[in-house]
């Protein structure tokens, strides 16, 4: 498999390689971060944690698999950790308020997806987390344990867990 060779050059400091590898992997980042995050306002600076994290790391990239997903593992586990920071500096019970004050009923075309949006946002974090890197991102379950550091068969049970709920949560709604 072939590398990019702006990895290499942003590896060992090129900053001309570094920018254009930034360009490029600020959008698949941000998508990914707003997925993790969902419903959290500081979604870009969440993402722009992400992205220097995959900076500072692209001298360990062996050129073993795919970059993207390479990538997207980075983005993963910068994510968890940044959200387990601001959740120790945040009070508890703050985004319970901002969560009754938006309007509960929204009318519109989109009626499934806002239903399917609104059920994995009632996920615990670790389920929606597991959920999302497994079906969005398209990792495996071993690879959602190591980035999240958790057991796989945690990882495992998260996913059958999330994937219940929400099936119970649409069954519901329908």
């Amino acid at each position: 498999m072939e590398v990019d060779p702006r990895v290499g050059a942003a590896a060992a400091g090129d900053r001309i390689a570094a920018q254009s590898l930034c360009r490029e992997l600020l959008p698949r980042v941000r998508n990914l971060v707003r997925y993790l995050v969902r419903g959290d306002a500081r979604v870009d600076d969440v993402a722009q944690e992400a992205l220097i994290a995959v900076l500072r790391g692209l001298g360990t990239y062996r050129g073993e698999g795919r970059f993207e997903a390479w990538v997207d593992r980075v983005v993963a586990r910068s994510t968890f950790a940044t959200l387990r920071r601001l959740r120790a500096e945040t009070q508890p019970g703050a985004e319970d308020v901002a969560e009754r004050e938006r309007d509960p009923v929204e009318v519109s075309p989109y009626e499934e997806r806002r239903e399917l949006a609104a059920a994995l946002d009632r996920l615990p974090p670790d389920q929606r987390q597991a959920l999302v890197l497994h079906f969005s991102v398209g990792m495996t379950v071993q690879e959602i344990a190591e980035a999240v550091a958790a057991p796989f068969e945690t990882v495992r049970s998260r996913l059958r867990l999330a994937k219940a709920t929400l099936r119970d949560s649409l069954k519901g709604a329908a």
